[in-house]
Formats: C-alpha cells, sequence, structure tokens
C-alpha cells in the first residue's frame, strides 16, 4: 500500500504541475496538515504488524504484532466431532467458561441465496428446515488452545450475523434478515423470501448445551435487520442494533430477568429535544446528548415480510433518532454500552457511540470516535473490550473498495485517549478483504479468539498484553 506520506507529495507535484507555484506550495502545506492531524491520533500500540504463521498448520493468515502468536481453529468444511461439516462464513462469536472448558459459541452468516432450500438446515432440531444459519460450539483446551470437540448448537435459522453474551452464560444470536413467508421482487430475474417461517429474531443458546438447543424465537425482542446485543449485567437490559442504512438503536426491557422467552418490551432510542434526530453527518467527536425512550407498540409486525424497516418505522413516527448501520455493541463493567456506526460520519467510515443510562427513561449518548480517515478506521464491525483494561478491540470490515473503502482490513485498537492503533491484519493470499469478525476474549483476558469471515476460520491469539503504548 502506498505510504500516506508519500501519496500526498505525489498529489501535490501532480496537481502543480512542473513549476511549483504559491498555490502548488498551499496543497503541500495542507496535505503537511492533514497528515500530520491523521499521525496525531495513531497509537504504537503493540508495534509494527509482521506476517506470522500459525502455531499449529504453519499457514499464514495474520500480521501480528512481534511477541504475539496464534492457532487456527475449527475451519469451513472440517468435519466436526458430531459427524457434521463445520458451515461457512464464521461471524459473530463469544467466548465462555464451563466447568475447565472454554467454549466458543460461533454465528455463521448463511444467507441460503435469500430463498427456501429444503434439508438446508446445518444440524438437528432446527427452526426452519429450510434455513442453512445457526451457530456451533467449540471446546477449546485452555491449556493447549485446540479443539476437543465442536458441535451444531442452533440449526435453522438464516444470516446469523452477530450476537452477544449474557450474564447467565448464554449467547444470543441474532437473524439479519426479516425475509418470510412473502415474496420480496428486488428485481426483474429476482425473487426472495418464500420460507415456511418468518426470519428476524433473536435466539439464546446455552454455552454450557451439548447438543442443538430448541431454537425459540425472541419475538419481542423485534423483528429487523438485527445485528449486535448487549446486556447490563447489573439490570438485565438488553441493548440491541440494527444494521440498515437508516437504523435504530434499541433496548429491551425483559419481565422476567434471565428469562428473555417471557416477553418484555422494546423501545428505540430518542434524543431529547431533537425529534427524528439524524446522527450520521455532521458531528462532532465529543458531542453528548440526552436520551429517552420510545415504546415500540408492535415488535414483530407482519409487514416486516415485505418491509425490513417496520420497526424502526414505528420508532421513527415517535421521534426516534436514526444511524447509520447499526453493528458492534459491548457492555463495560460500568453497564456502559458502546456500539458501532458501520458507515456513519461525514466520510462514512464509522463511528464509535457510548451510551450511559441515568435513570429509568434517561441517559446520554456520546460520540466517542469518528473515523476521519479510512486509512486510520475504515467501517468498524464487531467489538470487544479487553477484559481489565478500557482497550476496545475493533473488527474492521472496509471491503467496498467502490464505495470508498481501503481494500485491507485490520483490527484496531481504541485507547481510552482516543487514539487508534493496529492489532492485526488480514494477509490471507487472494482473501485479503475478508473481514474479522467475532472478537471475543477469553474471561481472564489471556487469549482473543476471532473470525476471518470468507476465510471461514477462527483464531486464537496470545502474546505480551501489557506492551500496549497509547502514545
Amino acid at each position: 500500500m502506498i505510504n500516506r506520506r508519500h501519496f500526498m507529495f505525489q498529489l501535490g507535484a501532480a496537481t502543480a504541475g512542473v513549476a511549483l507555484g504559491f498555490s502548488g506550495l498551499q496543497r503541500r502545506a495542507m496535505a503537511f496538515s492533514i497528515d500530520s492531524s491523521l499521525l496525531s491520533l495513531r497509537a504504537s500500540g503493540f508495534g509494527e504488524l509482521i506476517p506470522a504463521q500459525t502455531e499449529n498448520t504453519s499457514e499464514t493468515f495474520l500480521a501480528l504484532p512481534k511477541g504475539f502468536k496464534y492457532k487456527v481453529l475449527g475451519k469451513a468444511g472440517s468435519l466436526m466431532a458430531d459427524g457434521n461439516k463445520t458451515p461457512t462464513l464464521h461471524d459473530g462469536m463469544a467466548c465462555f467458561t464451563v466447568g475447565n472448558e472454554l467454549r466458543l459459541v460461533r454465528n455463521h452468516e448463511v444467507t441460503n441465496g435469500e430463498t427456501p432450500k429444503p434439508n438446508a438446515a446445518i444440524g438437528v432440531n432446527p427452526y426452519d428446515e429450510t434455513a442453512g444459519g445457526g451457530t456451533t460450539t467449540l471446546v477449546i483446551n485452555p491449556d493447549t488452545l485446540e479443539v476437543v470437540r465442536d458441535f451444531v448448537s442452533l440449526s435453522g435459522t438464516l444470516v446469523n450475523c452477530a450476537g452477544g453474551r449474557t450474564p447467565w452464560g448464554s449467547w444470543i444470536s441474532c437473524e439479519e434478515t426479516t425475509l418470510g413467508q412473502g415474496i420480496r421482487q428486488p428485481s426483474a430475474t429476482k425473487q426472495t423470501g418464500g420460507y415456511p417461517k418468518s426470519h428476524g429474531y433473536c435466539f439464546e443458546v446455552s454455552a454450557s448445551a451439548n447438543a442443538p438447543v430448541d431454537a425459540v424465537p425472541l419475538k419481542a425482542m423485534g423483528r429487523f435487520r438485527h445485528e449486535a446485543i448487549a446486556c447490563d449485567k447489573q439490570n438485565g437490559i438488553i441493548y440491541l442494533t440494527e444494521d440498515a442504512t437508516t437504523a435504530g438503536f434499541y433496548r429491551f426491557l425483559p419481565k422476567s430477568k434471565q428469562q428473555l422467552a417471557k416477553g418484555g418490551t422494546l423501545q428505540m432510542l430518542k434524543i431529547k429535544g431533537k425529534g427524528a434526530f439524524d446522527t450520521r453527518k455532521g458531528l462532532k467527536v465529543g458531542q453528548r446528548f440526552e436520551t429517552t425512550w420510545v415504546t415500540i407498540n408492535d415488535p414483530d409486525p407482519i409487514a416486516a415480510d415485505l418491509d425490513e424497516n417496520a420497526v424502526y418505522k414505528q420508532g421513527l413516527a415517535q421521534g426516534g433518532a436514526t444511524f447509520a448501520r447499526l453493528e458492534g455493541a459491548y457492555a463495560d463493567k460500568h453497564g456502559r454500552i458502546y456500539f458501532v456506526s458501520t458507515s456513519g460520519g461525514d466520510n462514512q467510515g464509522g463511528q464509535i457511540w457510548r451510551y450511559e443510562r441515568k435513570g429509568k427513561m434517561s441517559g446520554f449518548v456520546t460520540l466517542v470516535f469518528e473515523s476521519p480517515s479510512r486509512e486510520v478506521l475504515d467501517m468498524p464491525d464487531n467489538i470487544c473490550l479487553k477484559p481489565n483494561s478500557d482497550l476496545l478491540f475493533i473488527c474492521e470490515d472496509s471491503d467496498y473498495a467502490s464505495a470508498g473503502g481501503t481494500p485491507d482490513n485490520y483490527i484496531r485498537i481504541l485507547a481510552p485517549n482516543g487514539k487508534i492503533a493496529d492489532f492485526a491484519k488480514n494477509v490471507t493470499k487472494g482473501l485479503e478483504a475478508t473481514e474479522f469478525a467475532g472478537s471475543t476474549f477469553s474471561e481472564d483476558g489471556k487469549v482473543l479468539f476471532v473470525n476471518l469471515q470468507s476465510v471461514g476460520a477462527t483464531f486464537a491469539i496470545w502474546g505480551d498484553w501489557d506492551s500496549f503504548n497509547a502514545q
């Protein structure tokens, strides 16, 4: 990749021509100013990224800082302990400690071509046997970081993108689609939908389950293009993101804590004093808004079969706020919720928000970071906080070069001082544009697990986590 400083010099020289006049010097000065500003947002982190081979297969997928190592686990197509092949498209994921084991519950964002396929379910006990998404569970030896056994744990769902862990030891897997029985006609030659079951729901998977769970759609949590959830362990409130061009930020108030299937109330965030406020552009880092919530009266509308914005429109009509493609979400130990707008901001490179609850209906939302350049941060997706730290690990999904994105994908780290550091880069030959997904730490903070989606691989990464330099 061309160094930014070198690129700016070339741009200035090309614009000024052979003879550098005063306007050419001005452009060079501006280039230096921009470059200096971007450099001021960079942190050293763990150091330079160097392509490295896996410790167990000698394949090269990642560039990592010196002193960090990794293993590849659970590759797509490999035979699992339950006799099923590992599904493709690894996405959202969480790590749990169950007894003396580590367990990863991992999504598979299978779209089925957006039409039902007979016998597509990846395992037994499916919600919809014509849908090929779901979750797999990997049981990991914490000493060797090798897979002890793996199996399908949720079957018959569709486009399982992200989700989130609960404090009571389960994973909420979310469907990023509202396809159902209705038939859509997105083009003259294509139809989608026609499923025997409605989709667009959240499903709960116990981390301790040893076989596919009963696939129960949590309909009160809404039917929309779900992305992620984050749960405040102090009160059991679940916050939800929506991956749509015009998206809402939601919360679910369960009737009974830890018993989500008993229902509850779904609400959408509203900025106080700013009806239907649009957060996607024109804001400054550090801006803080007082918030309230509006109730979604019909969280499971039949209209969602044909209109994926049916829930969002209910909130918007009551003055709910609009965000751009909300994806990753994560709760810190104080109950503050970090969430990501993948394409938000003036250059559509991404925003990172933080919500703080202050009362039953009140709170504040703050724009913590906005990408000033796609080279600093390019379309953030899944996020997680490293245990016992304030380091936010960010998966990039920057495979939209035609929309101004970069050709590379990184795991970035946002430090508390507002600076960004690089932690890992996808260097898989021929698949460099594949997104990172599912970042999650072991509970002791010693191992970072993460996926490369189209590569169809999960990685366990470890090293000297104490050597981070925020300057």
